[in-house]
C-alpha cells in the first residue's frame, strides 16, 4: 500500500481543531479548575543555572616547572537563550601566567547546536588583549563535541580557535577522552609571544573515572606544539617549541 500521500502536507479543510475540545483553555485555567492545579510549564520555559569545571589539574612537563591549569564555564538562562561565562588559564609560582575569559550570549540555532556572541579578554603576563567573539558550539555526528570561534581584536587582529573532544566509554564509569585544539592568528604579536598563521596545536588523552556523573578524577597526557613565528618567540624566551605534559586532576559539575 502506498502511504506517500499521507505523509506531511496541510490538513484537510474539515479537519477538527485539536484544541477545540478545551474551548481554548490550558491546564490550570478555566472555570472548572480543581484547587491547587497550576498552569503547565514546558521544559524550555524554565531558566536554569549550571557550573562545570572541565579541568582542574596539576601539569607535569617533561622539562620545566610544574603548574596548575583550569578550564570551566558558568551558564544561566533557558534552552533557547542563555548567558555563558567561560574561563581558563594557568597558574605557576602563585602567579597567573595566562588567562582567557569569555562572556557570551548563546542562542540555539539547531538541535545540539548554539551560536555564541560576546567578548573575550586575555590576561596574565604581558599586555592584556580584548576581542569580539563569535562562534558555534555543539555536538557533531558521532557525538564529537565541537567548538569553532572567530575573534576580532584591536589593530585589525583576527584569530580562529578550533576545538573537538569525544567521550569514549570503556565501561559505565571509565571514560577515555581525546581532545584537540588549534589556534590561528592573522598578525604577529611579539608582546604576547604569538605569531601569525597556525600558532599552536595540542592533542590530549585523559582517562577519568566517574564516581558519580558529577565528579570525576582523571589522569592523562598532552602533546603541545608551536609553529612558525610563535615557535621562534618560544625559543627566544628559552622555551621549547614542542613538549609532552603529564596531567592529573578533577572535573565536576552541578
Amino acid at each position: 500500500m502506498d502511504h506517500g500521500d499521507m505523509q506531511g502536507g496541510s490538513p484537510p479543510a474539515d479537519a477538527r481543531d485539536p484544541d477545540a475540545y478545551a474551548n481554548g483553555h490550558e491546564r490550570g485555567t478555566g472555570e472548572h479548575v480543581p484547587p491547587g492545579v497550576t498552569k503547565l510549564h514546558l521544559g524550555d520555559e524554565h531558566s536554569f543555572a549550571s557550573f562545570k569545571l572541565n579541568r582542574l589539574e596539576r601539569v607535569f612537563p617533561r622539562r620545566g616547572g610544574n603548574h596548575t591549569a583550569y578550564e570551566g564555564q558558568l551558564k544561566f538562562g533557558g534552552d533557547f537563550n542563555h548567558a555563558v561565562l567561560k574561563a581558563e588559564g594557568e597558574v605557576a609560582g602563585g602567579k597567573l601566567h595566562e588567562s582567557r575569559t569569555e562572556l557570551l550570549w548563546g542562542h540555539a540555532i539547531a538541535a545540539y547546536w548554539d551560536s555564541q556572541l560576546g567578548l573575550r579578554h586575555d590576561g596574565g603576563e604581558g599586555p592584556s588583549r580584548t576581542w569580539l567573539a563569535f562562534g558555534v558550539e555543539g555536538t557533531a555526528p558521532y557525538w564529537i563535541h565541537t567548538r569553532v570561534t572567530a575573534y576580532l581584536g584591536q589593530s585589525g587582529r583576527t584569530a580562529l580557535r578550533l576545538e573537538a573532544e569525544y567521550d569514549a566509554y570503556l565501561t559505565q564509569k571509565l571514560v577515555l577522552q581525546p581532545k584537540t585544539e588549534w589556534h590561528f592568528y592573522s598578525k604577529n604579536d611579539p608582546e604576547q609571544g604569538i605569531g601569525k598563521g597556525l600558532s599552536s596545536a595540542s592533542l590530549g588523552l585523559r582517562l577519568r573515572y566517574e564516581f558519580t556523573p558529577q565528579i570525576s578524577p582523571y589522569i592523562g597526557v598532552e602533546w603541545q606544539r608551536s609553529f612558525g613565528r610563535t615557535a621562534d618567540f618560544m625559543r627566544d624566551a628559552g622555551g621549547r617549541a614542542s613538549q609532552t605534559r603529564w596531567v592529573a586532576g578533577l572535573s565536576f559539575w552541578f
